[in-house]
């Protein structure tokens, strides 16, 4: 911070600055300063000049600042109010959007509570699966509206990203220079394996102007509702990215954080949303970018003076391994999950799926969300009896194996999810496997018929729309070939999905 911003910095801190005295409590980030004042907060940006921003003078700031408030004023309405520019009076002091020369910009925001932010809500534990589904689904939203851009290629996007991280490794000495070459090493080989594929999803416009700093500090709860906030607006090719490197941000987040089954969960409904399957094998790789990227930005902020150096450089370096992590090669893997309803496959194939393959983990195909998606209604809407003509559920167990396929052949791992009790259908999972060489489990849950009754009787929400008719229809016929392994369902499901994994 420069000797004059220190001075702006003193005048955002004085309550006097406010009118009648009020607190004032001071935040900082790696390039902002944060000001808290009764019901408003204000936005300094730090005088930088990064590889990868430029706000050395306060004309830039200002400017930033005014397209900060524009361009998040749509994803988080309400929230912000306006740049406001501080300038010099004739006597020499600072004020808010006097006629004096422009010493400085801020972004004035309303002020919210601090523990709606989602990393907050992550510490107290407080992010639900329904929470992380509503918020897949927002983001589905904003990809699904953000403009597309025609800007090079999809794997010139990605190398240009590749480019900053390593002119990013630079401004620090938190990293060795050859181990930052050994990392960039094996980026730059991933990109040449993933490169046609990303100039494919480019041409099909999956590269828009997105949100570009995607992580849980940058969504909170307005309204009850999840939001986002404080998009990239100092480099706009930053944010000028594929859909799927955006929300790989926040997946990487919650891997790092110790959430992989949220980090699944919103993978899967997102995928659900925007049936983006094409690109499933490129999380990994996504992830592990996003991971680099906060390894030289924490790296960079524990050089800055008055830091906890220690602990930032520690932090640097557990993004630094997550990439490493990140980047491993994985076989694909595919798991079928079969039983009667009421076996608890969908809760095992939740609790399964995250320790199935590479981060983020396994696809999950489900024959009721992929039957609900097949008529066009979200998993929550109940569907006639009509949608489960044998006709309809032929067609529903091909697309699950379609989609299975698809990813495996990716080099990616799925666990498919159905009641599975034709052997036709059985048949179809096993044929996806062989035909991709991926390894294969089939499992077959069983359980008493008076607990499978309780528990179909008892459910509430989620896609499946069996009832104890169809449960009574599926014991009738009960098959009794089923070489899969079987396992008792009446176990806790952590424990079926620990046996699945060490079998």
């Amino acid at each position: 911070m420069t000797q004059d911003q220190s001075k702006t910095a003193a005048f955002l801190a004085n309550p006097a600055s406010y009118g009648p005295a009020v607190p004032v409590e001071r935040m900082e980030t790696h390039i902002s300063l944060i000001f808290l004042v009764g019901d408003r907060v204000y936005k300094l940006k730090k005088a930088l000049k990064l590889p990868y921003l430029d706000f050395s003078t306060a004309a830039i700031r200002e400017d930033a600042c005014r397209k900060e408030v524009a361009l998040n004023s749509e994803t988080a309405p309400g929230l912000y109010i306006g740049a406001r520019r501080i300038t010099r009076s004739d006597a020499g002091t600072l004020e808010f959007d006097g006629d004096g020369p422009l010493v400085d910009a801020v972004v004035e925001m309303t002020r919210f509570e601090q523990g709606q932010l989602f990393d907050r809500m992550a510490i107290a534990g407080h992010l639900t699966q329904e929470l992380m589904t509503q918020t897949a689904r927002m983001i589905a939203f904003y990809h699904r509206r953000a403009p597309a851009v025609s800007k090079g290629g999809g794997a010139a996007n990605i190398e240009a990203v590749l480019d900053i991280n390593d002119a990013g490794f630079a401004t620090s000495h938190v990293f060795g220079a050859g181990e930052v070459a050994k990392l960039s090493e094996i980026f730059r080989s991933r990109l040449v394996q993933h490169s046609e594929l990303l100039d494919q999803r480019a041409l099909a416009g999956k590269v828009r102007r997105c949100h570009g700093d995607l992580h849980l500090r940058n969504i909170c709860l307005l309204g009850g509702k999840p939001c986002l906030f404080d998009c990239i607006e100092f480099n706009l090719g930053i944010a000028t990215v594929d859909v799927l490197y955006d929300l790989a941000f926040l997946l990487m987040d919650l891997w790092h954080r110790g959430f992989p089954d949220l980090a699944n969960l919103v993978m899967n409904r997102y995928l659900d949303e925007t049936d983006d399957e094409d690109g499933f094998c490129l999380l990994p790789f996504l992830m592990a970018i996003r991971a680099a990227v906060r390894a030289h930005v924490t790296a960079t902020q524990a050089e800055e003076p008055g830091q906890d150096a220690a602990r930032l450089g520690q932090e640097a370096k557990s993004y630094f391994d997550l990439a490493h992590g990140l980047l491993r090669e994985t076989s694909p893997r595919l798991i079928a999950i079969g039983g009667l309803s009421g076996s608890g496959k969908t809760t095992v194939a939740d609790r399964l799926a995250a320790k199935v393959g590479a981060p983020p983990g396994a696809r999950i195909v489900e024959s009721d969300r992929i039957r609900k998606a097949l008529h066009g209604v979200s998993a929550e809407t109940r569907l006639p009896v009509s949608a489960y003509q044998p006709d309809v559920s032929r067609k529903v167990y091909r697309e699950m194996a379609r989609h299975a396929e698809r990813i495996l052949a990716q080099g990616g791992s799925v666990v498919a999810d159905a009641v599975f009790d034709d052997p036709d259908n059985r048949h179809l999972m096993e044929a996806a496997a062989a035909k991709t060489h991926a390894s294969f489990q089939g499992i077959w849950l069983e359980a008493d018929p008076e607990l499978l009754w309780l528990r179909v009787r008892e459910r509430a929400g989620g896609p499946s729309d069996a009832t104890t008719d169809v449960l009574s229809g599926q014991l009738a016929r009960k098959p009794t070939d089923i070489t899969w392994r079987h396992l008792d369902a009446s176990k806790e499901p952590d424990a079926v999905a620990a046996a699945i994994l060490h079998e």
